[in-house]
């Protein structure tokens, strides 16, 4: 069975070395970490008396998973959850922060359950969490996936910016939609038909 520590170099293997894309809002980055997360952590790697890209570039791998099992998966409470749900919301909440738990709030609230869509992990949220899973664990964890992947689709929708990240220049799935897809079984993965259905409003 998978580790934590094992899921989130995974994740660092995922997110890649360093990047500063302008169309990223979250600026310089290297392995998934953000110069922003740098600075809410106050990580002067060069001891210069800011955190800055040069900070940023200075992050070893290792230092990129201790931060994401203790800022993104022990603080959060994901690692309350069942553990089959462990590596998608692990990776989302890299990803996307607050917004991988109110993706599954989202989720539990359409299955009937009553939680609060806040963000925040609570006994109400883990609870209908593991109720959910118990009735249906793979069917839980593709639904997860499902959903994670509309909210992509839902920003490039809004932001034409981002749309390179959900599709690549020759048309096919982009990063974000085979992220997701990682996580969502085979016979849910989308034909190129439905996908290229899916982005044709974007031209």
């Amino acid at each position: 069975m998978q580790t934590v520590r094992d899921i989130a170099n995974e994740i660092v293997a995922r997110e890649g070395g360093y990047v500063n894309d302008p169309d990223d809002p979250g600026g310089a980055t290297k392995f998934g970490v953000t110069i922003h997360t740098m600075r809410r952590l106050g990580l002067d790697l060069d001891a210069d008396g800011d955190v800055d890209a040069d900070d940023v570039q200075r992050l070893t791998r290792v230092q990129a998973v201790d931060i994401f099992i203790r800022h993104y998966f022990e603080r959060p409470l994901i690692a309350e959850l069942p553990s089959g749900l462990h590596a998608t919301v692990f990776d989302m909440y890299v990803n996307a922060g607050a917004n991988a738990v109110r993706i599954l709030q989202r989720l539990l609230c359409e299955m009937g359950h009553s939680v609060a869509v806040d963000g925040a992990l609570g006994p109400q949220s883990i609870k209908a969490a593991h109720a959910a899973y118990n009735q249906a664990p793979q069917a839980m964890v593709d639904a997860y996936g499902i959903a994670r992947r509309n909210y992509y689709f839902r920003i490039a929708d809004r932001r034409p910016a981002s749309r390179k990240y959900a599709r690549t220049r020759a048309g096919g799935k982009g990063g974000w939609i085979k992220r997701a897809e990682e996580f969502i079984s085979a016979a849910y993965h989308m034909t190129t038909a439905e996908f290229n259905a899916r982005v044709a409003v974007w031209g």
